[in-house]
């Protein structure tokens, strides 16, 4: 072997052994096993997005294309869903109320569409309301262009924050080297809107020739994960390649550095980049080594789980867990395993009766019920 090839690959091994190194001050601590869980909603596949109407019942988004009304034990198909580019990671993706869906019925829905001249497609978002279990009044508020063939990093979330503006997400469409340092281009950016889909006048690229005016940042590679924090920031979490998963606080105009920095690797062990910070990129408020491959986040603020409150909980689609992240002063002090085994745990919400609910493929939605004192 060449000299200069024996040197890349001690610079790849001890690059990785730093990062793992690094992370190791906040270990992975076992299941407290404080709770039990009841299984709600069976027999679902990828049951991608989940929110509750105000009568209780819950609709479900599962990724081939299905929306589910579940009420009463019972799961209704809902009708005139948009066609979805079911490739891959692309389907139908999250789904969200109008902070005030009580008096307009609105509900927000990500999707990949084929809509566009471009075979493939790319992350939809729409709004529509719901009739006799059918979707009317459908508007579309955003396509991400152009539409391709690759199957992967759509994202996608939504989420609105405590002034009522709208943001989603999409991922980089596996182009890593054009969409997320562009601001000129869709993918790896989150978007901010009003509720109407109209761009915000105080957007941070509203003035920038050919920019996308709906950017609120950029950089990302394929954010899977988006709650509103207690104190009414957003935060994301985003797949890393190998190794690099984040956890992101999201602020205007800011650059996440994607793929410029990273603590992840190529699939193949070979270098990304050769550097995780540089002036001007945003530093990950956490960041995981090894991948777990995240999906799904929200925040604890129910009094129901009392050891839980003001935590963070990510689920783990690879190592098949749901993480609970303790936050003290937003950084990250202690990590531990919720419903290890149960499977790929694809989405996690806070209900509005308080208690927390996880999506996991290939078999629905479980409810996690704290143990009395």
């Amino acid at each position: 072997m060449k000299l200069s090839s024996v040197l890349f690959f001690l610079v790849i091994v001890f690059s990785a052994c730093g990062q793992e190194t690094k992370k190791k001050d906040v270990l992975l601590q076992p299941d407290p096993k404080n709770y039990t869980t009841e299984l709600v909603v069976p027999d679902l596949q990828i049951p991608w997005g989940m929110v509750w109407l105000p009568d209780g019942s819950m609709l479900i988004t599962e990724k081939s294309g299905e929306l589910i009304h579940f009420k009463d034990g019972k799961k209704v198909s809902i009708t005139n869903v948009p066609e979805v580019y079911n490739r891959n990671q692309g389907g139908l993706l999250d789904i969200e109320l109008h902070p005030k869906y009580d008096k307009n019925g609105w509900i927000y829905i990500t999707y990949s569409s084929k809509e566009g001249s471009e075979k493939g497609g790319n992350t939809a978002l729409i709004r529509a309301k719901l009739e006799n279990n059918q979707l009317v009044e459908i508007e579309k508020l955003y396509k991400g262009t152009p539409n391709t063939t690759r199957g992967h990093h759509f994202g996608s979330r939504i989420e609105f924050d405590n002034e009522g503006y709208l943001y989603f997400c999409i991922g980089d469409r596996g182009n890593r080297d054009v969409n997320p340092q562009d601001i000129t281009k869709d993918g790896g950016k989150i978007y901010r809107l009003n509720d109407d889909g109209s761009i915000p006048k105080d957007n941070p690229f509203v003035n920038e020739e050919n920019a996308k005016k709906a950017i609120f940042s950029y950089g990302h590679r394929n954010p899977q994960g988006m709650a509103i924090h207690p104190n009414g920031t957003i935060w994301v979490h985003e797949h890393g390649p190998r190794g690099g998963d984040e956890i992101n606080p999201i602020k205007k105009s800011v650059n996440y550095g994607w793929p410029v920095i990273t603590y992840g690797i190529n699939y193949s062990g070979t270098a990304i980049t050769d550097i995780t910070k540089k002036k001007n990129m945003e530093q990950p408020l956490y960041y995981w080594v090894p991948s777990i491959a995240p999906s799904g986040m929200d925040f604890v603020t129910s009094n129901k789980y009392p050891e839980w409150k003001g935590d963070l909980l990510v689920g783990s689609l690879k190592f098949q867990y749901l993480e609970l992240l303790e936050l003290t002063n937003e950084k990250v002090t202690s990590r531990k395993k919720l419903l290890e085994g149960m499977g790929r745990v694809r989405n996690v919400r806070q209900g509005p009766d308080g208690y927390i609910y996880v999506a996991i493929e290939n078999k629905g939605i479980v409810k996690i019920i704290p143990n009395a004192n």
